[in-house]
């Protein structure tokens, strides 16, 4: 619709830069006016205003003239009723799209907000989609919004702000991340949140290790330090390269893959009695791997026995390729 409506702005600049040439040659052809004064002419003329003639008009001329003013009025008009129908349909545009948006995120549930949408934050959207998360972005940046706005969620506005954290649904929220550059707007949303959903849980980046304590303390459930992250990942790459390249190779290589998967026991109960790690049979069901297992009180456990017996409400974690992976989630519906 735009598209259509730029097509019309052109074709109307199009007549105008039309009237106003033939309106110079016109009269300096007839009168015999300097190119300053046909042009003054053509101005004074084509807008109506009604004031003095420059110079001495014959008939050919005033003929030309009453044309001119006839022609000049329609596309003057038709000009002045597109562009105005172009903002009217830009406006009624935005409206609508920020209705749409609005009517999305109030259908959201246990869902994922992430504050800013700079480098760690896009990097946080960049994982939520690979794992088919839902999740809202809060940004105040309309630049930023209007770039990315066909890709994702986003509630513009200061994160800091309650009104902000209510329209991304905090209230039904599961998660938080909040990933502003400053640990001070960090530690406000944390506090904001906080009192909004007693139940969320929060995870906020964090630059300074004096920050990391005061936000725990102000009811952050994890606090990330990426530069402390980045410079460890660096030195471990000298110190063990092989080691850190494969584990990067188990984070998100390409779209929508994935190499590990963290599974709730309850969604291995249609798969019949299930006791014990070795009654799930994921390697040869799916060729997946099980790593690791978290009891229902939080402990993880790496590299469990084969015989460790399931426990309601525990999970396990499985490792295996793409296709792997994709096969477990087809096979117990888990995506």
């Amino acid at each position: 619709m735009l598209r259509l409506f730029r097509s019309k702005i052109i074709i109307a600049i199009s007549l105008m830069v039309m009237v106003l040439l033939v309106g110079v040659f016109g009269f300096h052809n007839l009168t015999g006016l300097s190119w300053v004064d046909a042009f003054y002419m053509t101005i004074i003329t084509v807008t109506t205003v009604g004031f003095t003639e420059v110079g001495p008009m014959n008939a050919d001329a005033k003929i030309f003239t009453i044309f001119l003013i006839i022609f000049s009025v329609f596309i003057f008009a038709f000009a002045i009723s597109v562009v105005t129908e172009y903002i009217l349909s830009r406006n009624s545009l935005q409206i609508l799209k920020k209705r749409k948006v609005k009517n999305k995120i109030s259908s959201l549930s246990n869902h994922v907000i992430v504050c800013g949408y700079g480098r760690n934050g896009m990097q946080a959207a960049e994982r939520l989609i690979a794992y088919k998360r839902p999740f809202v972005v809060i940004e105040r940046d309309k630049d930023v919004i209007e770039k990315y706005e066909n890709e994702v969620l986003f509630v513009e506005g200061d994160a800091n702000e309650d009104e902000v954290l209510l329209a991304a649904g905090v209230e039904r929220a599961q998660y938080l991340i909040t990933a502003l550059p400053d640990d001070a707007s960090n530690l406000f949303v944390v506090l904001s949140a906080r009192q909004l959903n007693k139940g969320l849980f929060i995870i906020s980046r964090a630059s300074l290790t004096t920050s990391q304590k005061k936000l725990e303390l102000a009811g952050a459930n994890k606090v990330i330090m990426p530069d402390k992250i980045g410079g460890d990942h660096m030195a471990s790459l000298v110190v063990i390269p092989d080691l850190i390249t494969f584990m990067d190779k188990l984070s998100v290589e390409g779209e929508h893959t994935t190499n590990l998967e963290e599974v709730a026991i309850e969604d291995f109960d249609g798969d019949g009695e299930c006791n014990s790690l070795r009654d799930l049979n994921l390697r040869r069901k799916t060729g997946c791997t099980i790593i690791g297992y978290i009891e229902p009180n939080g402990n993880y456990i790496i590299n469990p026995e084969a015989d460790m017996p399931l426990e309601p409400k525990s999970k396990v974690i499985v490792l295996g390729r793409p296709e792997q992976i994709r096969k477990l989630n087809e096979m117990f519906h888990l995506k």
